[in-house]
This record gives structure tokens, sequence and C-alpha cells, in this order.
């Protein structure tokens, strides 16, 4: 039977969250609906859970912001100050590219942790988490996300 992730060893797990392979349906890119609701979890709660915080606005947000060629402290006020899912998606209209590249983005995503030093990482996050036997199996840093909130089994 293969290993799950031992509870706490990344920390607070939070499985609200989507997955960063759901794509943003006005865009089609992937991880944008992950990134926005990190931004609404902080806007209701104030915080995110520090196994969270520690990456929030950096890592997968800041790589998605880099391609889009914006600012992630942006997106987080936009959604701080709109009211609705509509005024957010209506700002996301203005503050986005015109065409923001999203085969470009999502091919770029899925293969996050594919390089050695990116599978070195996920093989020393797999052994933290008590499942170095899944390392030929969660292949990408999306791959590991889905993992730890248990959407691979």
């Amino acid at each position: 039977m293969p290993s799950k992730p031992i509870p706490g060893s990344t920390g607070e797990v939070l499985t609200c969250l989507p997955s960063p392979y759901l794509p943003h349906p006005a865009t089609g890119l992937l991880y944008l609906p992950r990134f926005l609701a990190k931004c609404r979890y902080v806007k209701k709660l104030g915080v995110l859970p520090a196994s969270y915080a520690k990456n929030f606005k950096r890592g997968l947000d800041r790589f998605l912001c880099l391609h889009l060629g914006i600012d992630p402290a942006a997106v987080e006020k936009l959604v701080r100050d709109s009211a609705t899912d509509e005024e957010v998606e209506a700002g996301l209209k203005k503050l986005l590219p015109a065409d923001v590249c999203a085969a470009k983005w999502n091919r770029e995503l899925v293969q996050k942790g594919m390089t050695p030093a990116g599978q070195e990482f996920l093989k020393e996050a797999l052994t933290a988490m008590g499942c170095a036997d899944r390392a030929g199996e969660i292949k990408s840093v999306p791959d590991l996300i889905d993992f730890d909130e248990g959407r691979i089994e």
C-alpha cells in the first residue's frame, strides 16, 4: 500500500483550496483559482496558516504573476477591495494582460519540479512527509500540493 503524508508533517493543510490544476474559467490559467482562493482566505481570516503563509505571494503565486507581468500584491489588493466574485473578475480583466499566454504558463506550471534540482526538492519534501516511496509517482510541484492536500491517494 502506498504511503500517505504523516499528519502535520507539512504543517496545517487547507483542503478548502482548489487544486493547482484547476483552470480559471475566464482565462484558462491553471493555478490562478488557487491564488485567488488564498487571497480570499486572507481577506476573510486575516492570515494563512504558517505552512501556506511562507509561500503566499512567493513560490507559484509569484511565478504566475511574473508570467503575467503583474505584482502579486495587486491581486491580493483586488480581492481585498472587491465585494463580490464578479468584482474580482472585472478587476482581473483590467489587471491582466490581454493575452495571458495560458498554454505557455500551463505547460510551465505542470513541469515545475521536473528539473534535476526540482526532483531532488520533491524527494526531500516527500521524505520529510514520510513518503519517500512516492518519489517516482509525485512528479511535479503541483502534484506535491495535490498529494499533501489529499487529492492524490
